[in-house]
């Protein structure tokens, strides 16, 4: 939108050249006092006429040129309303961000993914994980907070700042556990988990998927990386099982033939 009101702004300064070149100049001086001669075209029609014929076309180009003013100063709107709302839009995220990141580091309280699952000899096993309805009262539901929330701590992800983005997958379950993104949230909690080789708390994380959003897109995969985890910890019987629970449940699914493949590895 910026390099369309850039392009018409450097039509406009044209404008006066396209004007002169194409309306006709008489200079008085160029021609005797005699001209035109006695009896051709001297009828008040034909002067009418000659007369109105530039100031016809003069009258176009200036009602153009309005007609671009407007349309250049209606873009101009647009641009800065666009750039209001996209800064808006920054402050607010980096706002939230700040917020959360500050509430985070401040929460001694919140429980380690090591002290949850050092009890547990399998990721599995240990305490059953709880649905969402089981956990704390939530406040009303409000979309865009949460998935301002959720961005925030995907984008600890991508910074691979995996100790802070547990923290704040962890903070968001609790705080919205019956978020449209509540799911994802626990995958990802997984992953993050498993990223620093904490292999039973990822194992919880994988499984908590299946337990409290039974329904989520993410189930398969969640499934599948369980049985990767129970590998890692030795447990081949119990991978081996949920590999297979991958394949019948989830026929058509990616993690059903990544599932399928694994399963002719093992002994």
């Amino acid at each position: 939108m910026a390099m369309s009101a850039r392009t018409l702004i450097a039509s406009l300064a044209l404008l006066p050249l396209m004007v002169q070149a194409q309306v006709p100049v008489v200079d008085g001086g160029a021609y005797p006092a005699s001209y035109p001669p006695a009896g051709f075209g001297t009828s008040g029609a034909s002067a009418a006429v000659g007369a109105s014929a530039p100031a016809t076309a003069q009258g176009e180009l200036f009602m153009q040129l309005q007609q671009m003013q407007q349309e250049i100063a209606l873009l101009r709107g647009m641009l800065e309303e666009q750039q209001n709302e996209i800064q808006q839009l920054k402050r607010e995220g980096l706002e939230r961000y700040q917020d959360l990141d500050a509430r985070l580091s401040g929460q001694a309280a919140l429980p380690s993914a090591n002290a949850s699952s050092s009890s547990a000899p399998a990721a599995a096993a240990g305490a059953a994980p709880q649905a969402p309805a089981a956990q704390a009262a939530q406040a009303p539901a409000d979309p865009a907070k949460e998935k301002l929330f959720y961005d925030a701590a995907f984008d600890l992800i991508k910074a691979k700042d995996f100790a802070k983005a547990t923290q704040a997958f962890t903070a968001f379950l609790q705080k919205f556990p019956a978020s449209q993104y509540a799911g994802n949230a626990q995958y990802w909690l997984g992953e993050v988990n498993l990223a620093q080789g904490n292999l039973q708390a990822a194992g919880q994380a994988f499984a908590q998927v299946s337990v409290g959003y039974p329904q989520h897109a993410k189930v398969p995969d969640a499934l599948f990386k369980l049985a990767d985890v129970e590998q890692r910890l030795g447990n081949t019987a119990k991978a081996k099982g949920i590999l297979q629970q991958v394949v019948q449940q989830y026929p058509g699914s990616s993690a059903a033939q990544l599932a399928q493949r694994d399963l002719q590895r093992l002994p």
